[in-house]
């Protein structure tokens, strides 16, 4: 950001038209200090005329309006640099702009006020096509990511991107479209695999996030082994979901990976049926999350998530819709997905599940590596319980919650937690399960989890 500085703010004049300001204004004195200074330009009454964007290529000057408009009711000459400041950063939120300068001059011309002000926003676009290769880590898998990006492609910030995905479990490949609207909105529209269609808008609403969004998805339950079991089968084949969702979301934690303060809750509701496809269901989760800083740089985090399906038209929950608990990102100590419902061997998932987390982050013993590559460490003292279970929806709400506190698995262990960037961990745990239930699979001694999401 380039604002001329206060001693020259070139060129304005020091005869004739100018602001009333007068080089004495802003010479260093003994006697006068920094607040002094700064009051005398609060002081000052300016009037900003025209505001200017010069560099554009491809990008229409109208989606820019609301961006820079609050630049208009700047009242002095801090005023217009703070409003300059704030309009430079939602340009670049846009990302179609690579860099932006922002130039506060004296109003020329016949129209031109002895207190009038031009501001100029100079940008850089983006290239027309970019690309990119990365390597992503989710909950217990990794991929290769590349991608091609066509950013700012109809002039409005419009982003078509397409991404090939080589992961350990699956690979894929989608489409995405993203289109921002005025006042924070965000609109976008992905496509995956050539099965998945997806529509939705964010926007901020108070302290809170929305996200409202439609998905289409047609899904294939198929190459079975030889030794799944019949619950399995009967439910191979092709399904077709079309669902409405809404996620409300309330952040104030002060990192997504090793928060040390602040609050998370996120709510998501899904209704599937009505506007189509196969698949009839209400779903409802939560996520809360509280942190606390103690002593010595030491954290406490709990954690809890739950979740309910109500199956809709009298059908029965599909395999592919209900929760799944248990694994190094959820329930430590148990296998991956492998609490809960199961038949033969093959684990069925819930349409209910709870669970919760009590967490104590220290840093490194005698802090080796400290200001540094030691920070992205952390020991791990962890208790974990949850229970996952199907649901008889005529017995009433009582029922349901007793239900879901019969055979709570827990667990409780210690170990390290590596800092990917912010946006991943990796986990290596020594862990003890408990309240083992028959079916279960369990993992006794050092378990190993990567992901974005943990309990």
């Amino acid at each position: 950001l380039y604002l001329s500085s206060v001693q020259s703010l070139d060129p304005l004049p020091m005869h004739g038209r100018d602001l009333d300001v007068h080089p004495e204004d802003f010479m260093e004195t003994p006697d006068q200090g920094q607040d002094s200074k700064q009051e005398i330009l609060e002081n000052k009454d300016v009037v900003v005329q025209h505001v200017n964007i010069q560099g554009l290529g491809r990008t229409k000057e109208d989606l820019l309006g609301y961006e820079i408009s609050d630049v208009f009711h700047a009242k002095n000459l801090i005023d217009v640099m703070k409003r300059a400041h704030v309009a430079r950063q939602r340009l670049l939120r846009l990302g179609i702009f690579k860099d932006v300068e922002v130039l506060i001059d004296t109003s020329e011309g016949t129209d031109a006020l002895p207190n009038g002000l031009d501001v100029t926003f100079e940008v850089t676009e983006v290239k027309r096509l970019t690309g990119s290769y990365n390597t992503m880590v989710g909950n217990n898998e990794g991929s290769m990511v590349l991608g091609l990006k066509l950013p700012n492609m109809l002039g409005r910030a419009e982003k078509l991107t397409f991404q090939f995905s080589y992961g350990t479990k699956e690979t894929s490949y989608g489409l995405s479209f993203f289109k921002p609207q005025p006042g924070h909105f965000e609109l976008s529209m992905e496509t995956e695999c050539q099965s998945n269609i997806c529509v939705s808008l964010q926007f901020p609403l108070g302290v809170t996030n929305h996200t409202l969004k439609w998905e289409g998805v047609w899904r294939e339950l198929g190459c079975l082994a030889r030794s799944a079991s019949f619950a399995v089968r009967e439910e191979s084949g092709h399904s077709l979901k079309s669902a409405l969702s809404h996620t409300v979301s309330v952040d104030s934690r002060n990192s997504a990976i090793f928060p040390s303060r602040g609050a998370l809750l996120r709510i998501n509701q899904e209704l599937a049926g009505y506007t189509g496809g196969d698949a009839s269901f209400l779903k409802e989760d939560f996520e809360l999350q509280l942190n606390r800083r103690l002593f010595w740089d030491s954290v406490l985090s709990a954690s809890l998530w739950g979740g309910m399906l109500y199956p809709i038209g009298g059908q029965a929950s599909c395999i592919a819709d209900r929760f799944y608990l248990g694994g190094p990102t959820s329930v430590r100590g148990f296998g991956m997905y492998s609490i809960g419902p199961q038949s033969e061997g093959d684990y069925l998932g819930g349409e209910a599940y709870w669970a919760g987390g009590l967490h104590l982050y220290t840093p490194l013993p005698f802090r080796p590596g400290k200001g540094g590559f030691g920070d992205l460490f952390r020991t791990h003292f962890f208790l974990n319980a949850g229970n996952l279970c199907n649901l008889s929806y005529g017995d009433g709400p009582r029922a349901h919650l007793q239900k879901l506190a019969e055979c709570i698995r827990w667990s409780y262990g210690a170990g390290i937690v590596l800092r990917l960037g912010n946006i991943a961990r990796l986990e290596l745990n020594y862990c003890v399960p408990m309240g083992v239930q028959s079916g279960d699979r369990i993992c006794d001694g050092v378990q190993f989890g990567a992901g974005i999401r943990f309990l």
